[in-house]
């Protein structure tokens, strides 16, 4: 017999549906997972064995084979703990095998049989609700997954005997509530800046128009003060926009409690930072720094000082509003809409 379960990789902030497919048959004992897994999908053989003991089950004397199908799509991350172990359950009968049907599965498993937050629950939780499904992922990722809509059905469950509970008619889990960050008390305002009126005067004119600007002015003077409180006059950010920002920090593992922000986001990096790192890039293809300063803005203190390279990458991200990482094995896209703000000293 073959249980299925349904997860989704990532690619960009696009969920790519997966089927999780498990077969306990005779044969070596042991257990394989195949389809293109990473050391982090590989690894989870281990956890998965683990979580499963810690819950009361233990694995059958038998060959366990795991497929993540498309078998030519690479698959990457800890997300894929619980559908395995959940495909597990179903093929030795401790859940219904027809529950998980109508769901999409991610999560990570601790070796006590917990469920650990993952990276991507928003985007995944739009991604079932595109294929007609529920969400099933873990406690800390729920409020997060519960902005994808009334309609779709959230599981969040704390442990793998929770969800087996549920299924059984138990312990019935509700579902979690859409959860928004509260804004901190000592944020930035413009209204902190004594004199400076034709500074000012230039903020709120780019702030009005969304326009591109250029502090230039001595040491002290006031020009990154004056940055860091542009973000006070812009409006909040509308429900599509918190949506599409959420996304973007959500696959990059920014979103703390699960919890989205309405604030534009406001990215400073370092005038060391690679290419990678303000485009995109890595191993997995991570968001870089213009992507999470999407429908924000991106301050770049000391201009000169960042490399020519990293400054004249900006320039498609600029005019077109998204980030294209392009490398052999795959080409991913982010959002990239972003005002950008620089200061630096004379020459």
């Amino acid at each position: 017999m073959v249980a299925r379960v349904s997860t989704v990789s990532f690619q960009g902030i696009e969920a790519v549906p997966v089927d999780v497919q498990v077969m306990v048959a005779p044969g070596k004992v042991g257990m394989q997972i195949v389809g293109l897994p990473d050391k982090a999908v590989a690894e989870s053989r281990e956890r998965v064995q683990s979580a499963l003991h810690a819950s009361g089950l233990s694995l059958p004397a038998k060959k366990v084979t795991v497929n993540l199908a498309p078998a030519d799509l690479p698959k990457e991350g800890s997300h894929f703990d619980l559908p395995i172990a959940l495909g597990l359950m179903a093929a030795l009968g401790a859940i219904p095998g027809d529950a998980l049907d109508g769901y999409v599965v991610l999560g990570e498993l601790s070796l006590d049989g917990t469920i650990a937050s993952v990276a991507g629950a928003l985007p995944a939780a739009i991604g079932a609700n595109a294929l007609g499904k529920g969400l099933i992922c873990p406690l800390e990722s729920g409020p997060e997954a519960a902005w994808a809509g009334e309609e779709i059905d959230i599981l969040a469950p704390r442990s793998l005997i929770a969800i087996a509970n549920h299924f059984r008619g138990t312990q019935v889990l509700s579902r979690p509530v859409p959860a928004m960050r509260a804004a901190p008390a000592n944020i930035p305002d413009l209204s902190d800046i004594k004199g400076q009126e034709t500074a000012k005067r230039a903020l709120e004119v780019a702030a009005a128009g969304g326009h591109n600007l250029i502090m230039v002015g001595p040491p002290g003077s006031g020009k990154s003060m004056l940055a860091a409180r542009l973000p006070s006059i812009l409006p909040p950010l509308s429900a599509p926009e918190l949506l599409e920002v959420s996304m973007i920090h959500s696959i990059a593992g920014q979103l703390a409690g699960g919890k989205l922000s309405d604030r534009r986001p406001f990215r400073a990096p370092h005038h060391s930072a690679s290419m990678a790192a303000m485009l995109g890039g890595g191993l997995r293809a991570r968001p870089g720094e213009v992507s999470l300063a999407h429908n924000g803005i991106l301050f770049l203190d000391e201009f000169p000082e960042f490399t020519p390279q990293v400054l004249d990458s900006l320039r498609q991200p600029l005019e077109n509003g998204e980030s294209v990482i392009a490398r052999a094995n795959h080409r991913v896209s982010y959002p990239a809409n972003i005002q950008l703000i620089a200061a630096m000293n004379p020459c």
